[in-house]
């Protein structure tokens, strides 16, 4: 017979099959395969993100808000004054009258890149502000997403 079991003609038991069929596990582990082929591409984050619109309810402003601009040619502007990195944080510390509790808020251009926009961070945090609060367009969101949507 082909499935290697052999019939005694003597008597009517069959005789036992010692031998492992492998080909159900080969299965399961091409199974497996496929599946962590596909999901491993899903695992990875690769997402463009437009981050300067946001839609969040805008915090009430002071009085007198105190600005840090990082223009589209990575120049540094506190208020409407233009200062050089170099003296930036003198200047800094000049306009915020040495009050390092005050928030500073923090425009960027659209197209400053984000390591750039974090060392001006690094910049304030260095002088002792760490107060930093970082503005965007406001913008109404066009729809609502539904419960538990990823985003």
């Amino acid at each position: 017979m082909a499935g290697g079991i052999k019939q005694s003609f003597d008597d009517d038991d069959m005789q036992e099959n010692h031998e492992i069929n492998v080909t159900p596990f080969i299965d399961v582990m091409l199974v497996l395969l496929i599946i962590f082929m596909v999901a491993a591409p899903l695992a990875t984050v690769d997402i463009n993100v437009d981050l300067p619109a946001s839609t969040a309810t805008p915090a009430p402003k002071p009085e007198e808000p105190l600005y840090v601009t990082l223009k589209d040619d990575l120049s540094l502007a506190i208020g409407q004054q233009t200062v050089d990195r170099n003296s930036f944080q003198q200047q800094l510390d000049t306009i915020a009258k040495g009050d390092k509790q005050k928030r500073i808020f923090l425009r960027a251009d659209r197209v400053v890149p984000y390591g750039d926009l974090m060392e001006v961070m690094n910049l304030m945090r260095g002088a002792g502000y760490l107060k930093v609060a970082l503005v965007g367009l406001e913008t109404v969101p066009t729809t609502t997403p539904a419960a538990g949507a990823a985003q």
